[in-house]
């Protein structure tokens, strides 16, 4: 206010609140005047800052002195409180703890579980609940949200949202029977031996419904597999190995199996939520009973091929052989001819003994070129069903041996610049070898030995440096049937080259 006598002055303000048409003055009276409605929110600040000046009338000349002033914007309370980052759903897992999500909360359908506010700082409250979710009794729910000031009057503003419940596992498997048997052959496997059926009340096809089987007792020889059916969630039961028991009667074999799902089992019990554990009920298991059958071994040969050498014309009677049988099974078996084409031989129900009961001629057709004739018998032990087994006796016909064995050529020569070796073939038709070699005479032993002494030839060879010339060594010669032949050999050791004088004339003297 200026009070100088006889002055007019003109007075005036600037500054953005000028500039917008918030604020006015009159320039005469200096009164300043608001114009328009002052929205603190919508300007977001909390005062403007005023520059007031004055002028001589008069002379047009501004006043030295000058005043700024701030004009404070006073909040009222015309916004309510609002809501922000609130979803239209959220899903919650049936078995969810006590506790809470970022949401606040003041009403609710259905009432139960309880759900209540819990404020975290100045803008946040989390939903906090009591009790337990029952997925087949409510799994929707509509809460009302409120958000309320301190005003005067007091301002708020509601949300609504949805929480869908989630199934989870609280209802534990349980098998629709309470005991299952089937049988099974111990020396086979089974990939579908058979199928456990459960009944679980949560969802189909979720984590909380699918079964996962166990064994709890019976196989700790890994001898069965349990998997799960994916389709109907039943449980197949199978044999994977041979089992490694050795049942000599028919067994059954007790097996303990449990059922569980593949998210662990949760429960309400008195308003509390209890997950899987001691204080819940144990989990639902089921016997199996598997008679395991016994699997008939046949009885054994010692020797399931025989080689057997008679003469031909052989009187009947004669015992050829008696075989040696084992069954792991039964002590109680029986024997019979197999194959007899030409009807030679017999054998004893009781002791499988091979007797002759014909002459038997290598001039028959059922006799093979190796002059062989084939004789098959069998095993059978008193199962059931009965098992069996083979063996099969060739019999080998020689003719009446009155033929020794002699040497095709009882004169040979030794290159003895060459070699030091002679081979010794031996002429015993009809009659084949392996033969043994002798030395006839224990002094030759210091000059000569024989290698190989057994098989279709012998081998003469020279233990010494001898001189050349003409030697006589006398041999022995077996065959097969005992037979003896002696033979003198005559080995003329030499130096073989042409232009030796003493090598073509032992050549010649041969």
């Amino acid at each position: 206010e200026l009070n100088v006598e006889g002055k007019e002055y003109r007075f005036e303000i600037s500054g953005e609140a000028v500039d917008e048409g918030y604020l006015t003055i009159d320039e005469k009276s200096g009164d300043v005047y608001v114009n328009k409605r002052i929205d603190r929110d919508q300007l977001q600040v909390p005062f403007f800052h005023v520059v007031f000046d004055v002028y001589d009338t008069e002379t047009a000349q501004k006043i030295d002195k000058e005043l700024a002033f701030n004009v404070v914007i006073k909040d009222i309370n015309d916004n309510p409180p609002k809501f922000t980052k609130i979803p239209e759903a959220v899903t919650v897992d049936e078995n969810q703890e006590e506790g809470g999500f970022n949401i606040s909360v003041i009403a609710q359908h259905p009432p139960e579980p309880k759900i209540q506010t819990k404020w975290m700082d100045e803008r946040i409250v989390h939903l906090n609940f009591t009790g337990c979710f029952n997925y087949e009794k409510e799994n929707k729910y509509t809460v009302t949200l409120q958000a309320k000031d301190h005003g005067n009057p007091p301002l708020s503003s509601t949300a609504v949202i949805k929480l869908n419940i989630v199934d989870r596992n609280t209802n534990m498997p349980v098998f629709k029977e309470r005991e299952y048997q089937t049988k099974a052959s111990e020396m086979e496997t089974y990939d579908d031996l058979l199928r456990l059926a459960v009944e679980d009340k949560d969802t189909p096809n979720t984590d909380g419904w699918r079964a996962k089987y166990f064994f709890i007792s019976g196989n700790e020889e890994d001898v069965f597999k349990l998997e799960t059916d994916p389709v109907t969630n039943e449980g197949i039961l199978s044999i994977i190995k041979v089992t490694p028991f050795n049942y000599e009667k028919n067994s059954l074999v007790n097996l303990q199996i449990g059922v569980e799902n593949i998210v662990p089992f949760s429960k309400c019990e008195k308003g509390k939520l209890i997950k899987q554990g001691s204080k819940l009920c144990p989990l639902d298991s089921v016997s199996f009973k598997v008679l395991m059958i016994d699997y008939n071994d046949p009885p054994e040969f010692q020797k399931t091929k025989v080689d057997l050498f008679e003469k031909e014309e052989s009187e009947p009677g004669k015992v050829l052989f008696t075989p040696e049988v084992h069954d792991p099974d039964s002590t109680s078996f029986r024997f019979a001819l197999v194959e007899d084409p030409a009807n030679w031989v017999s054998v004893d129900e009781k002791t499988g003994e091979i007797r002759a009961t014909k002459k038997m001629d290598r001039e028959s057709p059922f006799v093979d070129a190796d002059n062989v004739y084939k004789v098959v018998i069998g095993a059978i032990d008193d199962g059931d069903p009965p098992a069996s087994s083979t063996c099969t006796i060739s019999i080998h016909l020689r003719d009446t041996n009155d033929h020794k064995p002699q040497l095709v050529n009882n004169s040979l020569i030794m290159c003895g610049n060459e070699n030091n070796k002679v081979m010794l073939s031996v002429d015993a038709d009809p009659y084949n070898g392996p033969f043994h070699f002798s030395l006839d005479n224990d002094e030759d032993t210091k000059q000569w030995k024989l290698d190989p002494a057994y098989g279709q030839q012998g081998g003469l060879l020279r233990m010494t440096m001898l001189p050349y010339g003409k030697y006589l060594v006398p041999l022995v010669i077996e065959d097969q049937q005992n037979k003896i032949g002696r033979e003198t050999v005559e080995v003329v050791v030499c130096d073989c080259e042409e232009k030796n004088t003493s090598g073509r004339q032992a050549l010649a003297a041969l």
